[in-house]
């Protein structure tokens, strides 16, 4: 489905703008904006079923979508697992076909096990008349946590929250979970088999493998048991007894591609970061702003990424180049934030990965005149705070040295949400019901 660019602010409301170019992009990946396009042929109803299982972010307002856009007269039931407070009002008003469970993100909770045990009840016996639907989001990590066997709920949760303060990419981190999962990696088209399977995606990662979604559940998973014991190795993850034997000895391995789990099984990608880049910088393109999208795989350091736009923001306002201003630079990907130690009965640090990119790229822009960004991230949550983001302008080093606020001090302790808090330029829409990772827009007049 094709939206036009709706009508923006100008230039002389940088902070308007910018915001609504981060509202194009979200709206651009709502379930309801590509699904259509994308639903399987439903079973004949004297000989099949159809059964929607999912999880992640989006999750409740995917199983939305499906049910508006499912005939009324094809049988639909089925399980979806979303993130607490993520599931779309009207739905929580006036539920449909399909079940919709909240449970605990980014580190799973007893209901997220709970459903990851039921969703995999749901798809046992089936034939091969049947059809699953799948409805996989960013953050269905976390919210299909169903551990190996010999692993505990309590055994996850520490891996987890080790994964999260580590620093390590996306990719790595579903690695290690999908190895340690019941039902990840694959393991739950399995279970399925040899029913028909049709994945739809909303993709939140570098790339838009299905394989890392949400530590792909229903696809095949190329990563081995090795490569799980690697990423714990380089980032210092202690491991579980259970969790290390099972690695070691390889019965924790996932169904690899070739797997006749797999045959006839379908996916389909609905939403992507780089589709809402280029929604958004078509939205730009049209009240006449050159829009220039770097790249929508973007990782590393938040505060490294940050310094490195900032790098870039200040060439084209100082030198116009590599673009000519005025223009919005736009990326995406996902980034991560390594935790500091901090010193004991000193304050846990706040914000999550768009804030800590702000405060790294506020830094580095030194005040630069006519640089104006945002940051956030496009579930409306950064990291586990109540804000998606941030907005670093050209005065935000020099109202925060007059709140005597020491920028690098904050910095240090991983405290971006509380620097952008006192500054009062934290971005808060509440949950978005889409989730395609981080977007980053950087305005220079």
């Amino acid at each position: 489905m094709n939206v036009p660019p709706p009508r923006l602010p100008g230039t002389d409301d940088p902070r308007a703008l910018l915001l609504a170019l981060y509202r194009t992009a979200v709206e651009r990946a709502l379930p309801a904006q590509g699904l259509a396009a994308h639903l399987p042929t439903p079973p004949d109803p004297a000989r099949g079923r159809t059964v929607v299982i999912g999880a992640g972010k989006a999750g409740g307002a995917m199983a939305a979508a499906l049910d508006a856009l499912w005939p009324a007269s094809a049988p639909l039931s089925g399980l979806v697992v979303t993130r607490y407070g993520h599931v779309p009002p009207a739905w929580r008003e006036r539920p449909g076909r399909i079940e919709v469970v909240e449970a605990a993100h980014p580190v799973p909770d007893e209901a997220g096990r709970q459903a990851a045990a039921r969703i995999a009840q749901l798809v046992r016996g089936l034939s091969s008349d049947d059809l699953v639907i799948a409805l996989i989001s960013g953050g269905g990590s976390a919210l299909l946590s169903l551990p190996a066997p010999g692993l505990t709920l309590a055994d996850k949760q520490a891996v987890n929250e080790a994964l999260l303060a580590s620093g390590a990419a996306i990719d790595e981190m579903n690695g290690v979970r999908k190895h340690l999962s019941a039902i990840k990696g694959g393991r739950l088209a399995r279970a399925a088999a040899p029913a028909r399977m049709v994945t739809l995606l909303i993709s939140d990662v570098p790339g838009d493998d299905p394989s890392v979604i949400a530590s792909g559940p229903t696809v095949p998973d190329a990563s081995t048991c090795a490569d799980a014991l690697s990423i714990c190795r380089r980032y210092g993850i202690v491991l579980p007894a259970a969790a290390r034997a099972g690695l070691e000895s390889g019965s924790f391995e996932t169904p690899k591609p070739g797997d006749a789990c797999f045959r006839g099984h379908e996916w389909r990608l609905i939403a992507t970061p780089q589709a809402s880049l280029q929604a958004a910088a078509a939205a730009a393109r049209s009240i006449g702003l050159a829009a220039h999208v770097l790249s929508d795989e973007i990782e590393g350091e938040s505060r490294e990424v940050g310094k490195v736009h900032a790098a870039l923001a200040r060439a084209v306002a100082r030198r116009g180049e590599p673009f000519v201003r005025p223009c919005v630079i736009l990326s995406g990907g996902e980034t991560t934030v390594t935790v500091r130690a901090r010193a004991p009965g000193a304050p846990r640090g706040r914000g999550g990965r768009a804030t800590e990119f702000l405060l790294g790229c506020a830094i580095a822009l030194q005040g630069q005149p006519g640089v104006h960004v945002l940051a956030a991230d496009t579930d409306g949550i950064d990291g586990i705070e109540d804000n998606a983001g941030a907005f670093v302008a050209p005065d935000t080093l020099a109202r925060a040295a007059a709140l005597g606020i020491r920028p690098a001090e904050r910095l240090d302790a991983n405290d971006a949400y509380g620097f952008f808090s006192a500054l009062g330029d934290l971005v808060q829409t509440g949950p978005t019901f889409t989730n395609v990772n981080d977007f980053r827009a950087l305005l220079v007049l």
